[in-house]
């Protein structure tokens, strides 16, 4: 039997690092046998990436971090990929053997066997792991999912031409599929999220700009999941289709669907081996040490196996596991960018010290896999507080930190002063915080005037209203003495959420808690509502779903998590809108006040999630404060005031439908022109263009009207808004009073423009400064107010390319929008939704 200090098992990437790296120290030691074997069940290196779709690009991410390894690696196609490698393989004299396929690894550090298909017995003092997961691709869970025109895989996309496509997934597997089939075939890719929140930034860019090229027949289905797959032989198609979206189910015809759902590790045979996995759920991966060391000891983990799939990730591990092996210490190759991070942290310890603790600490932590977190910490702000008279030394240091910095690399800590705001009550941020140590006060201001202070420890958590919802703030942040936070960027909350279950549930359930507690029982006891919060039920509605039906028996009432819900009446055969209901605010309470049959029925706008209550739950939170009760009652005469009004000044003609049609549920500041005073003097337009650098952005001819009012093709500043959704350069935001606008650093993808759905974002070249309107006036110099400035340097501004424009409500003009301002007979308004019964008053 022969016998070995190290076995590899696995020529992926970080097998072939470790391999490499082990030669590196043979050669080293003079060695004339080698310590150590490589072993691959293929016939040939790396089959993961030998069976990627040919001429496939390949990505070196995170591009924040260094390569570790003595095999090289950097961006290029599958084929001079592994031409290089295979090459390295050969000048490292690695000994690899293939076609040597392992059934079981048995016993422990000093002492393995490792048992080979064809019977043969290998004996080491320590494994390797880096097997990955390619063998075990997800399935789509649907019937229909073995279907033979149904595949996991894609060898090359050139093999299909001319026929319609679709593609599962949303990952970065899925992207270069779906976008290399698009050469020469008609492509949908699914997504089952609003975004592609866990691909690669040069995917995502891919992906939105094929999204968005006209010349490719190239779709994207968002919010998608898939019902069944069927066999069909019509249209020269081989298959159906029925995805579940937000507008209903969509079922289309195709010849092939390919699954990209990524996969999920080889249980039997790793559990086999003695690992353990923290749960049953089959994304699960085994619990490392962080130097890759299993629960068996001296059977070490890496690669996709270990949780982390991309490459660089895995050639680094594949090089570190060795050297632990050898008994030397070395740093993680993202050391220094942590080191840098917790700069201004009281630790007196050792970044991987740090690490570990904060694991320990927060709740949150202890379910991420290391690797997981690590991302999470370099992609994260970590600000500390300092009372006043200590903030100008801790600049100093970052300061310093930062001048020392040659490469330009590090993002240090962030220091705060004590007393300062993290946010303000209203901000439309969406970042999530994390208290490490130290308290953060959230300050909630109530119906009278005062502040109610809710004190957040270590391990909590906040933020996530915003994240989930994309509602404004409820409340002010404070950092309080000795305050130490994790801010996380929205983008990378949400790939962790979407790709951890743990997680996921652990956020919503405080979410609910917290809005069960802010709406019904402020002065309520936590520990109580959090018992009361899981008795509720959390509900997930598509466009045009019903949550209840006017004349049901109603025994619930629903708190709004996120979405838009019209509410409509039937009056004399006719569907009438009364209200709408947003984001943190109740509906169907009256059934629940003594009247149980519904008085109107709830729609979906858009799609909605709710908080379901009971009448139980119901009376336990009016029980933990009688505030609760109040409010609800208070909000249920509210709206049958709002009910009564709209029906009395609606019944000739339904105004509040019209608007609801035209998008404006989903409003928060749209402009209306009362036609009864518009003149047609397009003031609005020209006071637009004046404004906003010769480029209109509303167009008052093209609006839709109904009776007397017209809705012009102009930004609503949507509650969630449909244009941030995937902006690859992030240039799209929300001011701190609502409005939304493009800066800068947009970079003309047109993702934005194909988000709107209600057609208010153009792409336009940048125009050149124009004469003042008095040179026009008295010299004749320029063009007139309003006409688009004659640009002698065309080129140089089509050179630039065209950019994403639309209103931004004239956010800095301290008069507020010009197109309003401008009008002289005051037709055009700017409203929101609570303001329909304004409008309707004055018709």
């Amino acid at each position: 039997m022969s016998k070995y200090h190290i076995v590899i098992i696995g020529s992926g990437p970080a097998g072939l690092s470790a391999a490499a790296r082990a030669a590196y120290h043979d050669q080293q030691a003079g060695r004339t046998e080698p310590s150590y074997v490589l072993l691959e069940g293929f016939s040939r290196i790396s089959k993961t990436i030998d069976e990627y779709q040919k001429g496939k690009h390949v990505m070196a991410e995170p591009g924040f971090i260094d390569l570790r390894s003595d095999l090289n690696f950097e961006i290029n196609t599958r084929e001079r990929i592994l031409d290089e490698w295979n090459r390295g393989v050969q000048e490292s004299k690695v000994n690899i053997r293939y076609n040597a396929e392992v059934v079981s690894v048995e016993g422990t550090q000093g002492d393995f066997t490792i048992n080979l298909k064809n019977g043969e017995k290998i004996s080491a003092e320590f494994v390797v792991l880096g097997i990955g997961l390619q063998g075990n691709p997800r399935k789509l869970g649907v019937a229909g999912e073995d279907l033979p025109d149904v595949a996991y895989t894609l060898s090359d996309p050139d093999e299909f031409k001319e026929q319609t496509i679709v593609v599962i997934g949303a990952g970065d597997a899925a992207i270069e599929n779906a976008l290399a089939l698009a050469r020469n075939n008609k492509v949908y890719i699914v997504n089952r999220r609003s975004e592609f929140s866990r691909a690669k930034e040069g995917n995502l860019n891919a992906v939105l700009a094929a999204i968005n090229n006209k010349r490719l027949d190239f779709s994207c289905i968002y919010d998608a999941g898939v019902s069944e797959v069927r066999e069909y032989t019509q249209d020269g198609c081989k298959l159906q289709i029925d995805l579940k979206t937000p507008d209903g189910l969509k079922t289309i015809s195709c010849h092939r669907v390919i699954g990209r759902l990524g996969a999920i590790a080889p249980r039997d045979f790793v559990e086999k081996c003695g690992i353990t996995f923290p749960s049953d759920k089959p994304d699960a991966i085994p619990v490392l040490s962080s130097k890759y060391e299993s629960n068996v000891p001296g059977l070490y983990i890496i690669g996709a196996l270990a949780g982390y799939p991309l490459i660089k990730q895995a050639m680094n591990q594949g090089y570190d596991v060795i050297e632990f092996i050898l008994g030397n210490n070395i740093r993680p190759v993202d050391h220094e960018l942590l080191a840098a991070r917790f700069a201004l942290l009281p630790y007196h310890r050792d970044v991987e010290e740090v690490i570990e603790l904060l694991q320990q600490q927060i709740p949150m932590f202890r379910q991420m896999n290391a690797l997981l977190l690590r991302e999470l910490l370099n992609e994260s702000d970590l600000h500390v507080s300092f009372p006043k008279a200590e903030m100008a030394e801790a600049q100093r240091s970052l300061d310093q930190l930062v001048r020392n910095d040659t490469r330009g690399r590090l993002r240090p800590s962030i220091a705060v002063m004590e007393g300062d705001f993290l946010f303000r009550n209203e901000d439309y941020s969406n970042t999530f915080y994390t208290i490490l140590e130290g308290e953060v006060d959230i300050r909630v201001k109530n119906k009278e005037g005062k502040y109610l202070t809710f004190t957040l420890g270590p391990g909590q958590f906040f933020g996530e209203m915003s994240l989930i919802s994309g509602r404004p703030r409820n409340g002010d942040a404070i950092a309080k003495k000795d305050c130490i936070l994790l801010e996380t960027p929205r983008r990378t909350m949400l790939k962790l959420v979407n790709s951890n279950d743990e997680i996921r549930l652990g956020i919503d359930w405080v979410f609910i808690t917290r809005a069960l507690q802010g709406f019904f029982a402020p002065r309520g006891n936590v520990f109580d509502i959090r018992q009361i919060a899981h008795a509720t039920k959390l509900n997930r509605y598509v466009k045009g779903d019903h949550l209840y039906k006017e004349g049901e028996k109603g025994d619930k009432l629903f708190l709004i998590r996120s979405g838009t819900v019209n509410l409509q009446k039937n009056i004399g055969g006719v569907p009438i809108s009364l209200s709408q209901a947003k984001t943190a605010q109740v509906i169907g309470e009256m059934a629940l006040l003594g009247s149980p049959l519904r008085h109107e029925s709830a729609i979906a706008v858009s799609q909605v999630e709710t908080i379901e209550l009971s009448q139980d739950a119901l009376n336990a939170l009016f029980a933990q404060d009688e505030v609760g009760r109040t409010k609800v009652e208070e909000a249920a005469a509210q709206r049958l005031l709002t009910n009564t009004d709209v029906q009395t000044y609606n019944q000739r003609n339904n105004r509040v439908s019209f608007l609801m049609d035209q998008g404006l549920g989903e409003a928060t500041n749209a402009l209306v022109i009362d036609t009864k005073l518009c003149v047609g003097c397009d003031n609005c337009e020209v006071a637009c263009a004046e404004t906003h650098g010769g480029i209109s952005r509303l167009n008052r001819k093209a609006g839709v009207g109904f009776a007397d009012l017209q809705v012009p093709v102009a930004c609503r500043h949507c509650e969630i808004p449909h244009c941030m959704k995937d902006c690859p350069a992030n240039a799209i935001h929300r001011a701190p009073s609502g409005e939304v606008f493009i800066d800068d650093s947009c970079i003309g993808c047109g993702n934005c423009e194909s988000n709107c759905v209600y057609d208010v974002i153009h792409m336009a070249y940048p125009q050149r400064e124009k004469n003042s309107v008095w040179s026009w006036m008295f010299l004749g110099l320029g063009s007139r107010p309003g006409e688009k400035p004659v640009d002698k340097k065309k080129q140089a501004s089509e050179a630039q390319g065209k950019k994403a424009v639309k209103c931004d409500s004239c956010k800095d003009l301290s008069g507020g929008p010009a197109c309003v301002r401008s009008c002289p007979t005051g037709a055009a308004k700017r409203i929101s939704p609570d303001q329909f019964i304004d409008i309707l008053k004055v018709q």
